[in-house]
């Protein structure tokens, strides 16, 4: 019998809390992989699982949160073995009872690229590795969770989806400014998961019920699915490792997320089967809150998310039609030139782009995922992916970060055939062109009748009607003169009439005349008039932003004229001639995270100032500038690491000047940095030495699970002046500060700062240590402090 999230007999679906805790506290010692368990004491966790049943558990977790390739790497155990057994102890512990058994699937513990070295591919294979061993023990369904990077969550529902039959169960751990660690948004999570297929989405770890509640109420409101709640018990104390509510004040907590319309419930960290025992008696006589769905189309990467609820301007240029530069760019493999042209056009208004590979000699299988790897390492844009060939669309789809549009099918069923599977499996929005074998039809009448069609075929895939955009097709006045009266004749019919959204070419309206802004311009404020919401323009053109400017304002979109005013406040009378392009600097280059032109125009820069003038007054300034707007909220982790490497870029070129001239590199300072003993994570360790690695300090970086002794032997050894120690497990945090103590034992003691998701800046202090560190910005901040 398949796993059902929707059962009519059923109010809510309760899961059960956590299994990590628990261990802990019954012996599992501090860094121990809980996923040996299985095969070393299987009874400990058959009782687990039965505490959870006989508290009311309906669906119990496997113990297989980490049971990848990469954690297993050093046991000598395979993937299978391990999910083999997990899903055997907890299938026996169910039997009888009618509760479910969840594979558990949680982060690798590595950064996807651009972030960092693990490729999508590769993440995807780890998890297919999980997911088929997982159905082949019996697993009912598959539980994804506690996911902070998109890209990952997308690899490991991909592989449920493409390699097994079972539904999947899908949450991310969100922080208090409303995003994972990573920068992603509720709106972008639950436009992409739903798309992909996922059958429940939610959240949780990371925050308590009280907090989780209100963007638990935005889930609800940008998704169909059913919505999952599983918080941690509060927050934990790190002096005692206990989380700070109990388990009737958890219950109470969790019913405002039950009242937005949660209906899938548990525990996470911190919990208990006591706490899963009052959220069922909690639940006792609850009927699930009726929610309302925002079914305006959407689409996103992790950071953005472009509600389609005004005129969106849609970038043309990324497209080799007529333009050679590109073209030798695409043949070339010049991959940093299509970012910039990309670049330019998001620094200049636009909301989506289009992004087209199509040339002799290309191959757009291969090219197109190429590009769009390279475009979204350093752009918050959605991408409309542009080209009729289904095996390029795939390939771009597959790898792309986030909700992405497709650019075309038409009302030819082969076409439509081909194409709108592939839309729908990736969750795309899709551009139907109203043109069939006959061609472009000469009336709207016939154009409006092809986008029905359309319409009807991406329904009956399943694809929302939200998500369905029309092109009613632009031709050239000079030829057609007449066909501009029929063309916005009929965007009017499908907005209007059938309610979509509209999107023109805009530009071919004035291919062969003389003047072709001013025709182009006059053109796009009628279709827009006319119902037209997604004209796809250069961005680059001040004038077309100019009058899709005005039009916000005098169709009501622009609240106030805020936009306007700031559009214009600052612009003359009469107006400067625009700017070059091609005029960025080597800051720009940095806080855009771009590596090649960071290279590039630091070694023109080197030809009039000196290495260590670089590096003062405009590498750091730079850096510092991302991590101000990383400390605000207006940058997130992909940024902050993208500046990173490319000021790694920008170092090379400085170290090979040097060395040159047989100078003495430039230098900061030498730190250790560790994640100590018992803690295997490190992903945060990595980011710091990441940043602080490219401020110019030298980083010996210890690893994860390092002895005090090791820190305090090489502290020694190297005449270290500076340690920094991570932990991110409550039951680490006595390795944290038995390091601190040996290290503060030294005759000439180091500097000592410390951080970590479960530190705070009453505990470090309590611990003995000299600086709290929430941060890799905070850890740049004490080495100035410290080092210079």
């Amino acid at each position: 019998m398949a796993f059902d999230f929707f059962d009519p007999t059923r109010e809510f679906l309760i899961l059960d809390g956590a299994m990590g805790t628990v261990l802990q506290q019954r012996g599992l010692p501090p860094g121990g992989q809980p996923e040996l368990l299985n095969l070393t004491d299987p009874a400990l966790l058959r009782s687990v699982y039965e505490e959870y049943i006989q508290a009311g558990s309906q669906v119990v977790y496997a113990n297989t949160f980490g049971a990848n390739g990469l954690k297993l790497a050093r046991t000598g155990h395979s993937v299978e073995e391990i999910v083999t057994a997990a899903i055997s102890v907890a299938k026996e512990a169910a039997a009888g009872t009618g509760v479910r058994v969840a594979l558990d699937m949680g982060p690798l513990g590595e950064l996807l690229e651009p972030m960092g070295t693990l490729t999508f591919e590769r993440a995807y294979d780890l998890f297919r590795e999980m997911v088929v061993a997982g159905e082949k023990s019996g697993a009912d369904l598959v539980a994804i969770e506690t996911m902070t990077d998109l890209y990952e969550t997308k690899a490991a529902l991909l592989a449920v989806k493409e390699n097994t039959a079972l539904p999947a169960l899908v949450t991310m751990s969100f922080e208090k400014s409303g995003r994972t660690f990573t920068g992603c948004t509720v709106s972008a999570m639950a436009r992409t998961l739903e798309g992909l297929g996922a059958d429940a989405i939610g959240l949780n770890c990371s925050l308590g019920p009280d907090k989780l509640a209100p963007l638990l109420a935005e889930l609800c409101r940008n998704t169909r699915l059913p919505v999952v709640a599983k918080p941690n018990a509060g927050l934990p104390d790190p002096v005692d490792g206990h989380y700070d509510m109990g388990p009737e004040a958890f219950a109470a907590a969790l019913l405002p997320c039950v009242e937005a319309g949660v209906t899938i419930v548990g525990g996470c960290c911190g919990t208990s089967p006591d706490y899963i025992r009052c959220l069922k008696a909690a639940l006792a006589g609850k009927v699930p809150a009726p929610r309302t769905y925002d079914d305006t189309c959407c689409v996103c990467t992790p950071v953005t998310t472009c509600r389609l609820d005004g005129v969106r301007v849609i970038g043309e240029r990324v497209n080799p039609t007529g333009k050679k530069r590109f073209q030798q760019a695409l043949l070339e493999n010049d991959l940093d030139y299509i970012l910039d042209v990309a670049i330019q056009q998001e620094d200049a208004g636009a909301d989506i782009l289009d992004v087209n590979v199509g040339f002799p000699g290309v191959d757009e299988v291969v090219m197109l995922p190429r590009v769009v790897k390279h475009l979204q390492s350093a752009l918050s844009l959605p991408l409309q992916l542009d080209s009729s060939n289904p095996a390029a669309l795939e390939a771009g789809l597959r790898v792309y970060n986030g909700k992405a549009a497709v650019n075309s099918v038409n009302g030819e069923a082969e076409v439509l055939d081909r194409i709108l599977p592939i839309v729908k499996k990736y969750g795309a929005a899709v551009v139907g062109l109203t043109l069939d074998k006959g061609g472009i039809p000469q009336s709207a009448e016939q154009r409006v009748a092809i986008a029905r069609r359309i319409l009807d075929a991406a329904l009956s895939y399943g694809i929302p009607r939200e998500d369905v955009w029309m092109d009613c097709l632009t031709l050239t006045v000079s030829a057609q003169q007449e066909q501009a009266v029929e063309t916005l004749k009929a965007v009017h019919a499908v907005r209007h009439e059938l309610g979509l959204q509209t999107v023109l070419g805009v530009s071919n309206i004035s291919f062969g005349l003389p003047n072709r802004a001013l025709v182009t311009e006059n053109f796009l404020t009628q279709a827009m008039y006319a119902g037209l919401t997604l004209p796809i323009i250069n961005p680059n053109q001040k004038a077309m932003m100019d009058a899709v400017s005005a039009f916000r304002v005098l169709s009501g979109e622009d609240a106030q004229c805020q936009a306007y005013i700031a559009r214009f406040a600052d612009e003359p009378a009469t107006a400067a001639a625009p700017a070059a392009s091609g005029s960025m600097t080597l800051e720009d280059a940095i806080v855009r995270g771009l590596q090649a032109d960071a290279a590039a125009l630091a070694k023109t820069a080197l030809q009039s100032e000196d290495e260590l003038s670089l590096v003062e007054n405009r590498l750091i300034p730079a850096l510092d500038l991302v991590g101000e707007r990383y400390e605000k909220g207006k940058a997130f982790l992909p940024q902050l690491l993208g500046a990173a490497q490319a000021a790694q870029a920008v170092f090379e070129v400085i170290r090979t000047s040097i060395a040159q001239k047989g100078g003495t590199p430039v230098k900061k300072g030498r730190l250790i940095i560790a994640t100590v003993q018992g803690d295997i994570h490190d992903i945060g360790k990595n980011i710091v030495r990441t940043v602080l690695e490219n401020y110019g300090y030298e980083v010996l970086d210890l690893g994860r699970d390092v002895p005090p002794e090791v820190i305090v032997q090489t502290a020694i050894e190297q005449d270290i002046h500076l340690v920094g120690l991570s932990a991110l497990m409550t039951t680490t945090l006595p390795a944290m500060e038995e390091t601190i103590r040996q290290l503060r034992a030294l005759p000439q003691p180091p500097v000592t700062f410390v951080g970590g998701a479960v530190v705070t800046p009453e505990y470090a202090a309590q611990m003995g240590a000299d600086y709290y560190a929430k941060d890799a910005r905070q850890s740049v901040e004490i080495a100035r402090k410290v080092l210079g």
